[in-house]
């Protein structure tokens, strides 16, 4: 078999935007992302040099309709409403033809979010607002280094919904230091009583660069044992399915209709800019990423793309990551959309892994191709990894 290294959308633009925008008001204690406290930052220059990237990735790959823009960080809403608003026009200036029903999300912090800047957001475009809400128990978010309260919460989702923001969404996490099955089952109760149109929740990972790591390492970050950890899982797919909620990727709930477009264009390896420090991008075939520091990156876009690294993606790389993000979805993945973007037959490419995970229950065929059993959804990881290194190459 000769793999093909044609891409789905080589020959149109993007039809999705990532903007990073890094600063926030503190580093909570589990976050790796890349974000800077914002104290004493240049944050006019950053949007400047933000502006001078958009200019020149347009200039390079011009954009057609965009359909889904999605701002995160780092935490967004820590921009002034006149930053806000300078930044807003610069997305529309370089990004101008938005499809009717585009999705233009923001990622928030509820101690950020007052009716102005919230007013300002949808004004210049924004139309679905999440929410780093995390937990119910103020306890746990003290624990986690948040800097919002429960009253914050209840308080954001007010302001947003009085500035016409009804595109609501919330993220939550559970396996959090000292944590109990009770303490998530409040929160799912407490988040389903907001009747939201789509819920994100998360499990903690304890990453590298982190406080948590640092605690973890000399034993003193009391995770829930991972059989509580398994409980909570359950327990919240349970109860988002009993309250109508369609489980549509792993960590994902949404009422029909709400599911986050923009993170479907991930799930389904498609491609999209990626603007901003430290921000990836995946164009015709090609990923990117930028430059992390906040000088270092202003100081670059001022002479061209801030790239840190820019490299093409191997076929047999892009159908592997196509399988492992596909297989997120509840709707699995397509033989049909695996055979456009690589034009090769997906069951030739990956016939021993499909045969290895459907023989253990861990997979299941759909009319149109593959997708993870109910079992399979609590062992993601183990049948991901089973497609790494297995595309099956014949000369």
């Amino acid at each position: 078999m000769i793999l093909s290294t044609g891409h789905e959308q080589d020959s149109s633009a993007p039809k999705a935007v990532y903007i990073h925008i890094p600063f926030c008001t503190n580093k909570c204690f589990y976050c790796d992302f890349n974000s800077y406290v914002l104290k004493d930052q240049p944050v006019m220059d950053y949007l400047q040099a933000l502006e001078r990237e958009m200019e020149h990735t347009v200039r390079l790959k011009p954009p057609g309709e965009i359909k889904t823009i999605f701002v995160g960080g780092g935490t967004p809403t820590v921009l002034t409403p006149k930053e806000m608003e300078y930044f807003l026009k610069s997305v529309r200036t370089y990004f101008p033809d938005w499809s009717d029903d585009i999705e233009f999300s923001m990622e928030a912090n509820p101690g950020t979010t007052d009716l102005e800047k919230l007013s300002v957001m949808k004004e210049g475009g924004v139309n679905r607002v999440s929410f780093g809400v995390q937990a119910f128990q103020n306890s746990l978010l003290s624990g986690i280094g948040r800097i919002h309260n429960t009253d914050d919460v209840y308080r954001s989702l007010e302001n947003a919904r009085a500035a016409g923001l009804t595109n609501l969404s919330i993220d939550l996490m559970f396996g959090l230091p000292n944590q109990t099955v009770d303490m998530l089952s409040e929160s799912i109760s407490r988040a389903l009583d907001l009747g939201l149109p789509h819920y994100s929740i998360y499990s903690l990972k304890v990453e590298e660069n982190t406080l948590f790591h640092t605690m973890y390492q000399k034993n003193q970050l009391p995770l829930p044992h991972e059989d509580d950890e398994l409980q909570m899982y359950l327990l919240l797919m349970s109860r988002m399915k009993q309250a109508g909620y369609v489980q549509y990727e792993i960590s994902n709930f949404a009422k029909p209709g709400y599911e986050s477009r923009h993170n479907m264009t991930y799930w389904r390896n498609e491609d999209y800019y990626g603007l901003g420090a430290g921000a990836h991008g995946y164009v015709a075939g090609q990923r990117h990423m930028n430059i992390k520091g906040i000088n270092p990156y202003v100081e670059a876009a001022g002479k061209g793309l801030p790239r840190l690294d820019s490299f093409p993606v191997p076929a047999a790389e892009a159908m592997e990551d196509f399988m492992m993000v596909g297989l997120r979805m509840a709707e699995g993945v397509t033989s049909e959309r695996f055979n456009r973007q690589f034009g090769q037959p997906l069951d030739e490419v990956f016939a021993r892994p499909l045969a290895k995970m459907l023989d253990a229950g861990l997979l299941e065929q759909t009319p149109v191709g593959y997708r993870l059993s109910e079992r399979g959804i609590l062992f993601g990881n183990d049948v991901f990894g089973e497609f790494i290194g297995s595309v099956a190459v014949n000369s």
